[in-house]
């Protein structure tokens, strides 16, 4: 819950190249207070079935940017794992082109920071949602 000195943050990730949330996706968010302050790691967490993460840490007051780092390369391991159990069509050819992803963002206090990731396999993108 942010209050008028703090920031928050959330956010949300969709597979797009199958239309579903990505479940176990490991997130890390870091903060610093200024762009010559030194990244300090806040905590993380997994997004659940829904895509999302409920449980991220809370800014510190005085937060200026933030960054979300996104472990992707482990989710599609798990999906391509998955396909081929199935004996399902290939969907992708070569797991994650983007082993990560990283997102950094400016906040004010008092705003919150709905960030989603749009995510396949060799692409992604980002936007300030609501």
């Amino acid at each position: 819950m942010s209050t008028a000195t703090t920031a928050s943050v959330s956010t949300h990730i969709l597979d797009t190249s199958i239309g579903r949330p990505a479940e176990g996706v490991a997130i890390t968010l870091t903060a610093r207070s200024g762009a010559d302050a030194e990244w300090k790691t806040l905590g993380g967490s997994k997004t659940d079935a829904d895509g999302r993460c409920k449980d991220l840490p809370a800014l510190p007051e005085g937060t200026t940017h933030v960054r979300l780092d996104f472990e992707t390369e482990t989710y599609f391991a798990s999906k391509t794992e998955a396909e081929a159990q199935q004996d399902a069509p290939r969907v992708r050819d070569s797991g994650a082109f983007f082993p990560e992803v990283a997102i950094t963002f400016a906040v004010v206090p008092g705003e919150h920071f709905h960030v989603p990731l749009l995510l396949n396999p060799f692409g992604y993108s980002v936007y300030r949602g609501s």
